[in-house]
């Protein structure tokens, strides 16, 4: 299912809210744009509550969390709805928890033996993190050589520029970013503007 989750949308939107409140409205205009996978990080003590928010109360959402670093935020993730995982790097020990939570998950990787370490565990859809500054578009379409069964959601510097460079990638689904929701729109609330930001994200792969 995990490898599903890359096609549901070209861009994903890493949503980091220092206020709970905003996640449904906020929520509500990246579905309308056409984005209707949201990974909210848990950077800020807003991230659970977020994504409770977002599950009970946007159906047309897809929700996730991302910077997953312990068992104890998948077990938190889990209990608020959220319906996959997301993480920077990957540990045994975080990758069992992951498994074990049954969500779909995108394990963090950002080399070859990261890569090829989660794929002995089965599993072929991963996060490629921080995107840019671990090698970007020329270190993908490397890796598809020698590992050409695995497919990726890349993130961490990657703007509405350099995105469909990467959705170009045959072994790229789809890309994160954080400039569909940036921090003065959401603080104002312009949520029309970032209806407009996803719906041009949305048309990226077309």
């Amino acid at each position: 299912m995990s490898e599903k989750l890359l096609d549901l949308a070209p861009v994903v939107p890493v949503v980091v809210l220092d206020d709970a409140e905003a996640a449904v409205p906020l929520a509500r205009a990246l579905v309308d744009g056409g984005l209707p996978v949201i990974e909210v990080t848990l950077r800020t003590p807003a991230g659970i509550e977020a994504v409770r928010r977002i599950a009970a109360e946007v159906p047309g959402a897809v929700v996730g969390t991302g910077t997953v670093r312990t068992p104890a935020d998948v077990t938190a993730s889990a209990a608020a709805g959220a319906r996959f995982l997301v993480s920077p790097g990957t540990t045994p020990r975080l990758l069992d928890a992951m498994e074990d939570s049954e969500l779909d998950l995108l394990p963090g990787t950002s080399s070859i033996s990261e890569m090829m370490a989660v794929a002995e565990r089965g599993h072929t859809a991963m996060k490629f993190f921080p995107a840019e500054a671990a090698g970007g578009r020329p270190f993908l379409k490397a890796v598809a050589g020698p590992l050409p069964e695995l497919r990726f959601c890349p993130t961490g510097g990657i703007t509405v520029a350099s995105a469909p460079d990467y959705l170009a990638l045959p072994n790229v689904g789809c890309v994160g970013g954080s400039w569909l929701t940036p921090a003065d729109a959401v603080a104002a609330g312009d949520w029309d503007r970032i209806r407009t930001l996803a719906a041009a994200a949305a048309r990226l792969a077309s």
